[in-house]
């Protein structure tokens, strides 16, 4: 058995474990304070495992995306890549919203649900950000690499890996040993990563043991239809992504869902796509998309190519509409649509990204923000799905680009 195959194993085992870990202390000791305090200690070796995670993630982006950008040399390059990429997300994130809509129209979640409606003044505990222009045009630029690193805002790391990266590209050989750095720092922290996937079985037992002992599996009962239906539509959108990938690279698609496995069922368990990102450039190089590619394409991807997470957000506004009994016309709907295309790439790094974003569109359409109380319950278990299909988005993104580049080597 590979290292790879005995790393999925011991997932899907500790998923389990932790599931019957969390089910039987539930059933153990019921009442609300016993179950609180379990689930925050147990969720320690969570919060272990993604704060390794978000140790790595700085450092790598910036290492590997300036070798990358380095070994291109040519800026016309650079710009031809980053072109087809922007394509690539912008049409992706269409088809996830408008799945999002079409489902959410066809399901009607909202009027079948059959729970209680929060009050309209009901305070959601959501802190918001108003989306301006300004905010969004300034939030790309770093004021300070060590701020960006530190705060881990991907996109102001992609800005300043892309302009050293070109300048190393211009510097020649004094240059040179600058990249050299960058690219033994980026083994290096692939290293490292190696070392911390070691944590990831621990960590996905504590994310299930804690999810499940708070929320037992009444809730699945009570939410049930809903969800049940966006993750009908997650599977339509993995079934249309891949899809577009078996049409570009051929029977390779199949070989990238198989490389991918592992940061899949991590982003599922963990409920974090960021918990993924170093396993998934790891498979996307053993797949054969070459470094400069994927070192390029997977950041930005993280910032504007979450797939399950756009879709969500029109499942989830449109949902909390009809929950208050509010129609809105196909023209309010493409609009929201357009909305939340823009808005949702304001936002990376913000803690419960999706909904700050779903709170602020409710309020643009006159929607009862309360109507977030009805999703706060499970968000968690639909952040785990929308989580992995951030991860799906991303690699076949990057498998994509590396054919339309002729790099796939495949």
């Amino acid at each position: 058995m590979t290292t790879s195959n005995k790393l999925t194993l011991a997932i899907f085992i500790a998923m389990v474990a932790g599931i019957a870990v969390g089910a039987g202390y539930r059933q153990a000791f019921p009442d609300e304070e016993s179950l609180r305090a379990f689930s925050d200690n147990i969720s320690i070796l969570t919060d272990i495992f993604l704060r390794l995670v978000k140790m790595i993630i700085a450092p790598l982006v910036l290492s590997t995306l300036v070798v990358g950008v380095a070994k291109l040399g040519d800026t016309r390059a650079l710009g031809r890549i980053g072109g087809r990429a922007l394509l690539w997300f912008i049409s992706a994130s269409l088809v996830s919203l408008l799945l999002g809509m079409l489902l959410v129209n066809l399901f009607q979640p909202g009027i079948s649900l059959g729970l209680p409606i929060p009050e309209v003044t009901a305070e959601t505990g959501l802190e918001q950000q108003e989306f301006t222009l300004r905010n969004f045009i300034t939030h790309v630029f770093p004021k300070s690499i060590a701020e960006a690193m530190a705060h881990n805002e991907i996109l102001q790391i992609v800005v300043f890996a892309l302009l050293l990266g070109v300048a190393c590209a211009h510097t020649g050989e004094k240059g040179r040993p600058l990249v050299d750095l960058m690219d033994s720092l980026g083994h290096v922290m692939l290293k490292v990563t190696g070392m911390v996937m070691y944590v990831a079985p621990l960590a996905v037992f504590g994310a299930m043991a804690a999810v499940i002992s708070q929320k037992g599996f009444g809730i699945l009962m009570d939410y049930g239809r809903f969800i049940i239906q966006f993750y009908i539509g997650l599977v339509l959108l993995w079934l249309v992504l891949f899809g577009a990938a078996w049409l570009i690279i051929g029977r390779s698609a199949r070989s990238l869902a198989n490389h991918i496995k592992d940061p899949l069922l991590l982003a599922f368990s963990t409920a974090s796509s960021e918990a993924a990102y170093p396993r998934t450039l790891e498979q996307l190089e053993r797949f054969g998309c070459p470094n400069r590619i994927v070192s390029f394409i997977l950041p930005l991807g993280y910032s504007f190519n979450l797939d399950g997470s756009m879709m969500y957000m029109t499942f989830a506004s449109i949902f909390i509409a009809q929950a208050y009994g509010i129609e809105l016309s196909m023209g309010q709907q493409f609009t929201m649509l357009l909305v939340l295309m823009v808005t949702s790439k304001g936002i990376a790094g913000v803690p419960r990204a999706s909904l700050v974003v779903i709170a602020g569109t409710l309020s643009m359409f006159k929607i009862p923000e309360a109507g977030l109380l009805l999703l706060l319950g499970v968000d968690h278990l639909l952040d785990m799905g929308r989580s992995a299909t951030n991860v799906v988005g991303n690699a076949v993104a990057t498998a994509v680009v590396s054919k339309w580049e002729g790099m796939l080597k495949r």
